[in-house]
């Protein structure tokens, strides 16, 4: 993993402009198909990873994180942000940037935007883990919270399951058309609902994707027929659930990493020996996914580390021979390494 063709003292960074040239350069479902694929190999590497629950810091509007881990051979962080009344202000909810750096010599490879990016690999990890998880032949997912993640929700599941059909509901009906209107040329067959109920009627997947920081019940255990696989993937952050803690009890329940999960996921409603499986489990072949046709699966979602170090390694080998970034300017690179003095001096 080395650096681009240029000077060490200079690193890419690919700004949301570079980001979107990239995307669509390379075809928004495949890149959300390769991303798929690259999450899932690291998840199959899952041992050689450091973890940690991520550094967060919590207030009354929502939460600053930054979420590192690393290999061998290469080390990531990802700055982000999650605050539920910012759409009001006309901000997103949602907001980030990441590093992608060596762990040999400590310098950095990459400084990327990742708010389209933590869109892109959130879609791909959901994606990754319904190809396991959901019933067998699944074409139609209902999209519960239709704000900036969905409409890469629905393109990943038809990318990499083949849902054709997705059925929408948000309590902001403008929230929903937002979506129908993005999705039109999709090939998928949209339809929007009065309610969530409405919704998940002729549904196999479930995808939850709200936002306040509050205890809610976007589905109650009633609604949740034999079958179903749930996505469960909200801004996730202690004190805010979507599903009531009946659906959990019915449910064979896979998480990212548990000791996350158990302080920001839907399973923080329940007793400490609650049973959960870390996804990575299932393709190592040390865990079963979906067992039969009946079984209701729930993938507990928060979103960990591994997943963005897999999305910023994608994108930094889709660098090659391309212009998607600039270089900039952050490293100093005096001639003497000893001498940063003397380099200052010299500017004068």
């Amino acid at each position: 993993m080395g650096p681009l063709p240029s000077e060490l003292a200079y690193i890419p960074f690919v700004s949301v402009e570079n980001m979107m040239r990239l995307v669509h350069h390379f075809g928004i479902e495949a890149v959300l198909a390769e991303m798929t694929d690259a999450v899932e190999a690291d998840y199959r590497r899952w041992e050689q990873f450091e973890k940690t629950p991520r550094l967060a810091s919590h207030s009354r509007d929502g939460v600053i994180e930054l979420m590192p881990t690393s290999d061998a051979e290469a080390f990531s962080f990802k700055y982000v942000n999650g605050h539920p009344s910012n759409a009001a202000k006309g901000y997103q909810t949602v907001a980030a940037f990441g590093l992608l750096a060596r762990v040999d010599t400590g310098y950095p490879l990459m400084l990327t935007e990742m708010t389209l990016l933590t869109a892109l690999r959130t879609a791909a990890t959901s994606a990754m883990v319904a190809r396991y998880l959901a019933p067998a032949g699944a074409k139609v997912m209902a999209m519960i919270g239709n704000g900036a993640q969905a409409e890469f929700q629905a393109l990943a599941m038809k990318a990499v399951v083949g849902i054709a059909a997705v059925r929408l509901f948000d309590i902001d009906p403008k929230a929903s058309e937002k979506v129908a209107r993005n999705l039109r040329d999709s090939g998928l067959h949209v339809t929007i609902c009065a309610n969530s109920q409405e919704a998940i009627e002729g549904a196999q997947i479930i995808t939850t994707c709200t936002a306040d920081k509050a205890y809610a019940t976007i589905l109650t255990d009633n609604m949740v027929g034999a079958g179903i696989h749930i996505n469960a993937i909200g801004g996730d952050c202690p004190g805010k659930t979507e599903l009531h803690k009946d659906i959990l009890r019915r449910a064979e329940t896979f998480v990212e990493f548990e000791p996350q999960t158990r302080i920001e996921g839907e399973i923080q409603q329940m007793d400490a020996d609650y049973s959960v499986t870390e996804f990575w489990r299932v393709l190592k072949g040390e865990a079963p996914g979906r067992r039969d046709a009946r079984q209701i699966t729930l993938f507990d979602s928060v979103g960990f580390a591994t997943e963005d170090f897999s999305a910023l390694r994608y994108v930094y080998s889709k660098l090659q021979g391309t212009d998607f970034f600039q270089n900039i300017d952050i490293l100093a690179d005096p001639d003497d390494p000893r001498d940063l003095f003397g380099m200052l001096q010299r500017a004068a």
